[in-house]
């Protein structure tokens, strides 16, 4: 009698103590919810020669029961375990052809009834256009017909995306893709009960690793990894699918220049209960197109105990891909400082070239003072050569001359300063179809900027000459718009298509003549604003400064008809993101522009102006730490004078009420505003979604933190609000989806802070949105999460006592 008398009131005791709110969907205010619903305005693919472009409408939110469906979270990956494919992915809802000289809109004949597109990519020649569709069961590929703007599927065999790269286009008329092989049977049965534990072990080598999510735990699991990724490479010439070489676990491929080789990743046991799948051992081999062996050019082994330093990398062959002037060459980067980017060492990377066919040893091309990044390649006497260094933000542009195998410096900044970006340059298709640099008839270079400057972002296209290193501005969009090139349509000519907006009207698709700095014609398109709502509401980007003088901005609006004489002051949401700068005075730079049109999503604070709210959002929180100092030696004191001085801005002006400010975010944000309640008294109320709340769970760095928990216990502790979580009395709603597949953002986060909030008596809602990842999707948890936010906000900022 007694057990069961003292079993009863434990489990009464839980009951209390765990008891949870029966809570059922609910919906926002109506103008928020058509808000939210409105129809997205449709994205653009344009054909390389700039004659056709399709139009992707894009689909609505699905329903919780569509995120439901069965999934495998394995080895970093989220599949549909019925398809071979992703789960989770945002599919188009429909296309459109539309031609761009007479803007003559067509329906495309052919496309699936049950459609669920994907990936739109033109054919070399821009005749055709292919996109998979995703089944329930299956995905297929369909090809668009140009002519006779009819779509039909091409694939017999079932394609596998389960690694991603759906397809590639080998030339005008073939597809080469991967396949689920032959033969493969039912997906593999869990045993009832394991032959034995799951056992790791360590011999004494550093093994640090990031905090991934969805990692390989069991045998069971490698078995799921294998079933699901295993793959047939295959080429299609539209009538028929040649399978290439054996079933394997293709990671990557693409073809050479020539079209004759392939570049092949394959994954190799053993899997890592470590690391992701894109660091589990791989063969890097080049074949023919019949699948034959030609070479093998590395054998990598996992990345588990790999250096994770922030300028650190693998100290194995990486960085493999065709040379785009060349039928068919390899290039790939050798670390020379083993990998390990706080070495001493006069030279980072060397850039080395291999000839597929020939038995020729590989030949170094170039040596990087910094971590190598990229290359675009022109001419013999012309490439250029991107590398940088986290470690001291800093970064080059070199001009390589593969004649002379000289290396000289061309251009280098801060990384973070957006002021000086010359922009990337202009490129142009080769004999091979690759991308090379265009090189005007002066010689000079022809680059496209987003222009940022003290004015916001003003998007321009120059000239650049390479001996003077000076620029000469071609063209830069104007006030009261916000304009910039989506694509060049000749280069010679200089003849652009752009998209441009302004606060008042949706983005719209243009051709702008740049020699004569005139647009040509009417718009391409005609999109309208979705969000009739935000008619009337005032948007400003405010600058305002902070204690110690850095610069800051923020982007305000305010409620439709406001007039802060007359209303007065308003409650107030500021919603941020911290970032960190080496130098104030790249910290203080002016980020966005105040001429783009609004959109409008359940991610920001954009939707409460419509209840009589002042919103501060894109509010810069700089952290900044010069010379020797990091910049989160300083995180804390640095957010109060981020947050202090926005609150005063807007006090200031007459528009926000000081004593009534909530401040949200998201993620990092969340993370944010977490610390602003912990150690701060400027707010009413917080809202934190999809944080890292507790840093001692992340050990080995986060966001851009490099140190790792040993090395600064001190800035782990101070920088988690877990860790002052008794101090958090300010009211504090948490959101976590409940599948959380973002490094550190483990649900656990939220719950562990909610418990400790809880349990110090502070004022604290823990909200788990069922089925979500980091990011929100379902229809009926946005709804709800705007629902939970209004509630908030409205009885602990608006309505406050």
């Amino acid at each position: 009698m007694m057990r069961t008398t003292l079993f009863a009131l434990s489990l009464l005791a839980t009951t209390i103590a765990y008891g949870q709110d029966n809570v059922t969907y609910q919906r926002p205010p109506a103008v928020i919810e058509e808000l939210l619903l409105a129809k997205p305005l449709p994205a653009v693919s344009v054909d390389k020669k700039g004659e056709w472009m399709i139009l992707i409408d894009r689909n609505s939110y699905p329903t919780v029961e569509e995120l439901a469906q069965p999934e495998l979270r394995i080895a970093g990956l989220r599949l549909n375990p019925r398809n071979f494919g992703p789960s989770r992915v945002v599919y188009n809802a429909g296309y459109q052809l539309k031609n761009i000289k007479t803007k003559e809109l067509f329906p495309i004949t052919g496309l699936p009834q049950e459609f669920r597109g994907f990936q739109v990519t033109w054919s070399p020649d821009g005749k055709l256009a292919a996109f998979t569709n995703t089944l329930n069961d299956r995905i297929d590929l369909y090809v668009i017909d140009i002519a006779t703007k009819a779509a039909r599927k091409v694939n017999q065999a079932a394609l596998n995306t389960a690694l991603g790269q759906s397809f590639t286009w080998v030339d005008n008329n073939r597809l080469l893709y991967k396949t689920v092989p032959a033969g493969t049977g039912a997906l593999p049965v869990a045993p009832a009960a394991p032959k034995g534990p799951v056992v790791q072990e360590s011999k004494g080598k550093s093994a640090a690793s990031r905090t991934y999510q969805d990692l390989i735990k069991s045998p069971y699991d490698e078995q799921l990894f294998a079933y699901m990724t295993n793959a047939q490479l295959v080429i299609n010439d539209l009538q028929s699918e040649k399978p290439i070489g054996k079933p394997g676990i293709y990671q990557g491929y693409s073809v050479s220049p020539d079209k004759q080789y392939l570049l092949v990743r394959q994954v190799e046991k053993p899997f890592s209960y470590l690391v992701t799948a894109f660091g589990f051992p791989h063969t890097i081999t080049i074949t023919d197109l019949q699948g034959n062996t030609v070479k093998t050019l590395a054998k990598n082994p996992s990345t588990e105990g790999a250096p994770i330093g922030f300028d650190d990398v693998e100290n194995t062959p990486r960085n493999f891909s065709w040379k785009a002037d060349e039928p068919h060459t390899i290039i790939y980067v050798k670390a020379l400082d083993e990998g390990l980017g706080r070495k001493k060492a006069e030279f980072r990377d060397a850039v080395l070239a291999v000839d597929a066919v020939t038995e020729a040893a590989p030949k170094e091309l170039f040596r990087t003072k910094r971590r190598f990044d990229n290359v675009v390649w022109g001419t013999k006497q012309l490439a250029l050569v991107y590398e940088s260094l986290f470690a001291d933000r800093r970064e080059r542009i070199s001009i390589y001359n593969s004649e002379t195998g000289k290396l000289d410096s061309l251009f280098e900044k801060s990384s973070n300063d957006a002021y000086s970006e010359i922009g990337s340059p202009v490129t142009i298709r080769n004999q091979y179809d690759r991308p090379v640099l265009f090189v005007q008839k002066n010689g000079e270079l022809l680059l496209r900027s987003q222009g940022s400057s003290p004015e916001g972002d003003l998007p321009f296209v120059q000239s650049y000459n390479l001996k003077t290193g000076k620029g000469n501005i071609l063209w830069r969009c104007q006030a009261p718009f916000y304009e910039t090139v989506v694509d060049v349509l000749d280069a010679e000519k200089l003849i652009m298509l752009t998209s441009r907006e302004s606060q008042t009207e949706a983005p719209n698709y243009y051709i702008r003549d740049l020699k004569k700095r005139s647009l040509i014609g009417t718009p391409i398109t005609d999109f309208t604003n979705p969000y009739k709502a935000m008619e009337g509401v005032s948007k400003q980007k405010i600058s305002y400064k902070r204690a110690d003088g850095v610069d800051l901005t923020g982007d305000l609006y305010l409620p439709k008809g406001y007039d802060a004489k007359k209303d007065g002051p308003l409650p107030v949401l500021i919603w941020a993101y911290p970032r960190e700068y080496k130098s104030a005075a790249d910290a203080a730079q002016v980020r966005g522009s105040r001429y783009t049109f609004t959109r409008v999503g359940y991610g920001g604070p954009i939707p409460w102006v419509t209840q009589g709210y002042a919103i501060l959002d894109n509010a810069e929180m700089p952290i900044v730490g010069e010379g020797n100092k990091e910049p989160n030696d300083n995180f804390i004191p640095q957010l109060y004078l981020n947050a202090h001085a926005a609150i005063q801005a807007l006090a200031k002006m007459g528009v926000g009420d000081s004593n009534r400010v909530a401040v949200g975010g998201h993620s990092y944000g969340a993370f944010m505003t977490a610390n602003l309640l912990a150690h701060t008294k400027l707010f009413k109320a917080g809202i934190a979604r999809s944080g890292a709340y507790n840093r001692t769970l992340t050990p080995f760095g986060f966001q851009a933190e490099e140190r790792t928990y040993w090395q600064a216990p001190e800035v782990y502790f101070n920088m988690s609000p877990f860790s002052f979580a008794d101090k958090i009395k300010t009211p504090l709603l948490l959101i976590h989806g409940e599948m959380d597949n973002n490094p550190g953002t483990f649900p656990i986060q939220s719950e562990r802070l909610y418990n400790a909030v809880k349990g110090h008596g502070g004022t604290v809602r823990f909200v788990q949105l069922p089925f979500e990842s980091h990011g929100y999707a379902a229809k009926e948890n946005l709804l709800h999460l705007l629902w939970e936010q209004t509630q908030w906000l409205n009885t602990y900022v608006k309505d406050a006592k």
